[in-house]
């Protein structure tokens, strides 16, 4: 056995103030709270609608609260900042190529983004 002792860097809690970089990782990754409320709500409200009409009224009105509302937003927010995050990075972990020919990174992000709201249109149609 050896008396050396190990190197361990001192780590504070402040460490992601240090950078921009930091700061917007964990700003991006924060949004992660906001988004477990709505799905809980989400699944609160699909026990209510099993429940029947005066659960589900209920929940509607919890829906209507202006703390939800503003979660709600939030978390609207989080998911459009991950997925802004998420189409900007693909075109470098996945390029596509055509006839062997790059395709451009923009055309690849606005496809992505032109799908996301085909498909909301959709379930907007929908429902």
């Amino acid at each position: 056995m050896s008396n050396r002792k190990p190197y361990v860097r001192e780590m504070k809690r402040t460490w992601w103030q240090s950078s921009p970089f930091y700061r917007f990782y964990m700003m991006r990754e924060a949004t992660v709270l906001p988004l477990i409320l709505f799905t809980l709500f989400l699944t609160i409200g699909l026990g209510s609608l099993v429940k029947g009409p005066e659960a589900w009224q209920s929940w509607l009105e919890f829906m209507a609260n202006p703390v939800v509302v503003a979660i709600n937003i939030v978390a609207l927010a989080g998911s459009l900042l991950h997925a802004q995050t998420f189409f900007s990075m693909m075109p470098q972990v996945m390029p596509i190529r055509l006839k062997g020919k790059p395709v451009d990174k923009k055309l690849i992000v606005l496809g992505q983004w032109a799908a996301v709201a085909v498909i909301s249109i959709i379930v907007l149609i929908l429902v």
